[in-house]
């Protein structure tokens, strides 16, 4: 099982109720798909048991400093990110640039594509690739502070609410 995330915007209460929530399930690592936007976040995922990647989101300004802080758990943090789990490929782009996000679906070289930015969860099928949008974490826009579980066998995922 995998948790996503995305949007996170420095809100230090609503991270540590997404760390919580991610160590409470059978989750093995959690993706990160932008907009951390401070260092000072990893006050609260410090505490995350699983592991964390991550990307780059548009309001990532001090990226060397979210680099240095994130480095200390494993993640690599860049504007893009590749990986197989679970026999299955993955990218992860924020979505900053929607052509882009759209070239990665159609190109069909991945089975899931995570992505964040437009603080709308999202699960779409679409070319044969899961999509999966956790919508924000920080329930700044929408006012629901969501995450992602995906399991990664059965290609589900299930957006929740954190409060």
């Amino acid at each position: 099982m995998i948790g996503v995330i995305s949007d996170t915007h420095d809100h230090l209460r609503a991270i540590r109720l997404a760390v919580e929530f991610f160590n409470s399930e059978d989750v093995e690592l959690v993706v990160h798909a932008g907009d951390f936007v401070a260092p000072f976040t990893f006050k609260e995922f410090k505490n995350l048991e699983p592991k964390l990647q991550g990307v780059f989101g548009n309001n990532d300004g001090e990226r060397m400093g979210l680099q240095r802080k994130y480095a200390g758990m494993g993640a690599e943090l860049s504007d893009f990110l590749e990986f197989e789990f679970g026999g299955k490929r993955f990218a992860v782009y924020h979505g900053t640039i929607e052509p882009f996000l759209e070239t990665l679906v159609e190109s069909r070289s991945y089975d899931i594509v995570i992505t964040g930015h437009t603080h709308n969860p999202l699960v779409s099928h679409q070319n044969d690739v899961l999509v999966v949008n956790p919508g924000e974490a920080c329930g700044y826009l929408t006012g629901k502070k969501t995450v992602c579980l995906l399991d990664v066998e059965s290609l589900k995922a299930r957006i929740v609410d954190l409060e």
